[in-house]
């Protein structure tokens, strides 16, 4: 699949461009969960997803939080969005859930660390973006 890069970009604000992650299969786990939301719920994550691009933080830890180990959570109550920050004032969001438990499930977690690493080997490499 040839994916262009326009169709990566969520988000490009003042601050931050906020990208969707897309697997060497051209499948974005995020993207899919996002358009799984009604127009409403969907509108949550992207209140969120602007004030970040264009204010370059957000205060309230309820709505954007550091889960540790670099991965950040969009939190639009009842899903999560992981994210992590990239150079180049990218912030690439990696997988989307419904949260169910107060803990942040360990297997996302592991998720989103592993599409990191994937994201980072591959813009190292040069064959992310194609």
């Amino acid at each position: 699949m040839d994916i262009k890069h326009k169709e990566y970009i969520a988000f490009e604000g003042e601050e931050f461009t906020i990208e969707w992650y897309f697997d060497n299969k051209g499948k974005s786990i995020s993207l899919d969960y996002l358009e799984s939301l009604d127009e409403k719920e969907q509108a949550k994550l992207f209140e969120l997803i602007k004030l970040i691009g264009n204010r370059g933080v957000i205060q309230n830890k309820t709505k954007f939080r550091n889960e540790g180990d670099k991965i950040y959570a969009f939190k639009p109550k009842p899903h999560r969005f992981l994210c992590f920050f990239f150079e180049g004032q990218k912030i690439i969001v990696t997988n989307g859930f419904h949260k169910k438990t107060d803990k942040l499930p360990k297997n996302e977690k592991d998720r989103a660390l592993k599409i990191k690493t994937d994201y980072e080997t591959r813009v190292r490499r040069g064959n992310y973006y194609e």
